[in-house]
């Protein structure tokens, strides 16, 4: 398992990935942040900064809590899914997150991530 530290809006965030499956999530807000400004829409979402990963990760402050890949996922579709686009194809955006949140699934359903 890796974690993966991002900043957003001045608030940390820790997502626990499948170590094969980390660069992927790196390379999918990296893709984001590419494409965000040229959305249209007014409610564009906040993107997370990735400021690192590691192996290990001992929280030790209440405030902050792991997040699951699949959960993240989840939330970040959600956020993409309920933009009201109309002139960007926001349809390979969420494709990507999409893509990447059913390989998740998968592995969970053979019982190779939790």
């Amino acid at each position: 398992m890796h974690y993966c530290i991002l900043s957003n809006e001045n608030r940390i965030e820790f997502i626990a990935m499948p170590s094969d499956y980390m660069y992927q999530l790196i390379a999918l807000l990296r893709r984001l942040h590419k494409e965000i400004d040229k959305l249209t829409t007014e409610n564009r979402p906040t993107l997370p900064i990735v400021v690192g990963e590691c192996t290990e990760l001992e929280l030790h402050n209440n405030e902050y809590a792991i997040l699951s890949g699949l959960d993240y996922l989840a939330a970040l579709e959600s956020r993409f899914a309920a933009l009201n686009e109309e002139n960007y194809p926001l349809i390979s955006l969420l494709t990507e997150i999409r893509a990447l949140h059913a390989q998740l699934e998968y592995l969970v359903e053979e019982g190779e991530y939790a």
